[in-house]
């Protein structure tokens, strides 16, 4: 099975600011017990509290979108190549920064790794991008959150939903911000690509990794989107 997996900076960090180590080992323990299994995976990781801090400032000191948006980049980038580091010869030494890279790189037979792309695009619609660059068969979003609802998740009587159509989630994720920083569970340039690819999409609560094992066997956590 072709796989990508999209991780969350957010995930990556304590809550104190620090990286944890030991999440991203753990990740890296996944990971390897995927390709022990005959599986391809290529991994897209999210700028996370690290990114959102640059964007304030530089939002503050009246940065335009299109350089908030660098910083993003930049820093999903850092996040993305302190995996790489951890899966050590398994991964492609250098992060991809661009589709011609992520198809050469790929063609190494080892997990290409990449973070911010574009600037106006999210980490989600990278995650997207590379999905359909490697025809995946499966697209699994490790977030904050452990699927998706029909509203917002802290209000009341929120529901959580096990399968969604593409379709459907679109219009949820219609009203999802496009600033730098913004963006919800995806947005709206990922929802076209997995649509139009028809990449079947998990998203599930990316604290508890080895719950990716499961998705990959078959098991149904978080939710599923038949795009």
């Amino acid at each position: 099975m072709r796989i990508v997996l999209k991780i969350g900076g957010s995930i990556l960090y304590n809550d104190d600011g620090s990286i944890s180590t030991e999440i991203i080992q753990t990740y890296v323990n996944v990971i390897k017990k995927i390709i022990d299994t005959g599986n391809r995976i290529g991994i897209v990781v999210g700028g996370g509290k690290t990114a959102r801090m640059f964007i304030k400032a530089a939002r503050t000191l009246g940065a335009p979108e299109s350089i908030c948006d660098e910083f993003g980049i930049q820093a999903a980038r850092l996040n993305a190549k302190i995996l790489a580091e951890a899966l050590g010869e398994l991964a492609y030494p250098k992060i991809a920064t661009t589709v011609e890279e992520l198809e050469q790189f790929a063609a190494s037979g080892k997990i290409v790794l990449m973070g911010g792309l574009t600037p106006g695009h999210s980490t989600n619609a990278v995650a997207a991008i590379m999905a359909e660059t490697l025809k995946a068969d499966l697209l699994i979003n490790a977030t904050n959150v452990d699927g998706v609802y029909d509203r917002p998740p802290d209000e009341n009587g929120a529901r959580k939903l096990e399968e969604i159509s593409g379709e459907e989630f679109q219009k949820l994720m219609e009203h999802s911000g496009s600033k730098a920083g913004s963006y919800e569970l995806f947005d709206m340039v990922a929802v076209e690509i997995i649509r139009r690819s028809h990449i079947k999409t998990i998203i599930f609560d990316g604290k508890y990794p080895d719950n990716i094992l499961k998705i990959i066997n078959g098991e149904k956590i978080g939710t599923i989107i038949h795009a």
